[in-house]
């Protein structure tokens, strides 16, 4: 999968940046310190001001690739589930509907290791802001218009995946695509609440996230 991946460009939704940050040194030292930001203090804190003190770069070149911290926020969504994508294909290729199933749900849910394939990108610390901050890129009274837009586009083709995956196995389920998203959105949940709220989950040291989604959509499907 190693050398699959290295030739894969993650492809983003153009309509959400103004220059492709992967086109340029600049664009990619963006990218990777606003990660890095972002986890240290806070999408609500975090601004172009501070990031371009950081890369020693005016605040105006970071607005010739994005136009708001909001579409930032959105291109790093959109690429991480862009890269869970690519996993998604590879790892459940030529599976049973079963097996598939199963690895899908420990894709999507697992605990994520840097990749070396993007090494301007840390995963790990990306996946942490996924867990703490992706609503917020969808929680904004514009998301009917950018949902329109095409902004959200990779992360429905995961669910939708994860939908066709339920339907499978069990056709005559009622809620493939409502158990599809809780997939998605529950396990952010329960990564959130296992670091910070470990009193209302049973995610924790000895039970992983993946464990729970397993357990609670195979025994729902078997229902």
């Amino acid at each position: 999968m190693d050398s699959i991946l290295s030739n894969i460009k993650i492809a983003v939704p153009e309509q959400i940046f103004v220059k492709d940050p992967e086109s340029s040194a600049l664009g990619k030292r963006i990218v990777e310190n606003s990660i890095l930001l972002i986890d240290d203090i806070g999408f609500d804190s975090f601004t172009f001001k501070k990031l371009g003190n950081i890369i020693g770069s005016n605040e105006s070149s970071i607005y010739r690739y994005f136009e708001s911290k909001h579409k930032l926020l959105l291109y790093l969504s959109s690429w991480y589930w862009a890269w869970v994508e690519y996993q998604l294909v590879i790892e459940t290729h030529n599976l049973s509907p079963n097996t598939k199933l199963e690895k899908a749900i420990e894709i999507v849910t697992r605990a994520i290791k840097e990749d070396s394939n993007f090494s301007h990108i840390n995963e790990v610390v990306l996946n942490k802001i996924m867990v703490n901050e992706n609503s917020k890129s969808f929680l904004t009274k514009e998301v009917d218009q950018e949902n329109k837009d095409g902004y959200f586009v990779i992360y429905k083709r995961i669910v939708h995946r994860l939908r066709d995956m339920i339907i499978a196995i069990q056709p005559n389920y009622k809620f493939p695509s409502s158990l599809a998203s809780t997939i998605i959105e529950g396990s952010l949940h329960q990564h959130f609440l296992k670091a910070h709220f470990k009193s209302i989950t049973d995610c924790g040291n000895n039970t992983t996230p993946t464990e729970f989604m397993k357990n609670l959509v195979l025994n729902t499907l078997k229902a």
